[in-house]
């Protein structure tokens, strides 16, 4: 699934693939952030991991975890 997330005083945003579910994702920013931590970490389906400050967070998008179609609709 694809996650943005947006970032207070930048303009472009933070966009990559993830095999987390999205309520994983949702779960541990939303504990993060309610919990007054300084930062939390994601992971993409390359093994990157992404240290994000709360602070910094406009909004996180998370996309559909529905696969893409490939080729015509008919």
């Amino acid at each position: 699934m694809e996650l943005r997330i947006g970032i207070i005083n930048s303009p472009r945003e933070l966009g990559f693939e993830t095999s987390q579910p999205a309520s994983e994702i949702e779960k541990l920013v939303t504990d993060a952030i309610e919990s007054g931590k300084t930062h939390f970490v994601l992971a993409d389906d390359k093994g990157k991991r992404y240290v994000i400050a709360t602070g910094s967070v406009a909004y996180v998008e998370i996309g559909s975890e529905q696969n893409r179609r490939i080729g015509f609709v008919g």
